[in-house]
């Protein structure tokens, strides 16, 4: 069984027939002396693009991460920016109670609802001012352009006196959270037909 062996290796080796072993590796460049090796530089062109395309999807991925922590950031800082909105946004009818019951006052020193209406004014004085420190600030109305972001038009006037789509009176305050709306003002805006 030996000699079989060995009999097939030198028919092998005589008759320049690759082996059984060598057939699987297709990949292999055979070259002659004289000639450039073609399946070399294939190989090494190939290995090239890989790296190219491996570095941009690392550059990729790379950019990605960046604007996902900036998004991130960004969004961290929104919440924290705003995170007393809820709370504002509950104290402003409060603040607006106040004003309806200051404007019953008649200013009189004398009698009772004044004595009383003094220490609401100070409560709301107090009140205004807590907002102000967290960047509330109300939104001007009166005789300012109409302007649907910062107003909300509820009814028409018609003043010859001021020029048309100004706001004439405001129903009900308006303000914004640094710079951001968070209740529109309730307007009547002048018209002239």
């Amino acid at each position: 069984m030996e000699d079989n062996n060995k009999k097939e290796d030198e028919l092998k080796n005589e008759n320049n027939v690759p082996s059984s072993d060598n057939a699987d590796n297709s990949n292999e460049c055979v070259c002659n002396k004289g000639n450039d090796c073609s399946c070399k530089d294939d190989e090494l062109k190939k290995l090239k693009d890989t790296i190219i395309e491996m570095e941009n999807k690392l550059k990729y991925n790379q950019a990605e991460l960046i604007n996902y922590r900036k998004r991130k950031d960004e969004e961290t800082a929104n919440m924290l920016k705003y995170a007393n909105q809820d709370l504002i946004l509950e104290l402003i009818p409060i603040a607006d109670n106040f004003e309806r019951a200051i404007k019953l006052d008649d200013y009189n020193l004398n009698d009772e609802l004044s004595k009383f209406l003094a220490g609401f004014k100070i409560l709301y004085s107090h009140l205004i001012e807590t907002l102000k420190k967290f960047g509330v600030e109300e939104i001007e109305t009166v005789d300012k352009p109409f302007d649907p972001k910062l107003h909300e038009a509820l009814m028409v006037g018609n003043d010859k006196e001021k020029p048309d789509d100004v706001v004439i009176e405001c129903l009900l305050k308006g303000y914004t959270l640094k710079g951001k709306v968070i209740r529109p003002a309730k307007v009547m805006v002048n018209k002239l037909d």
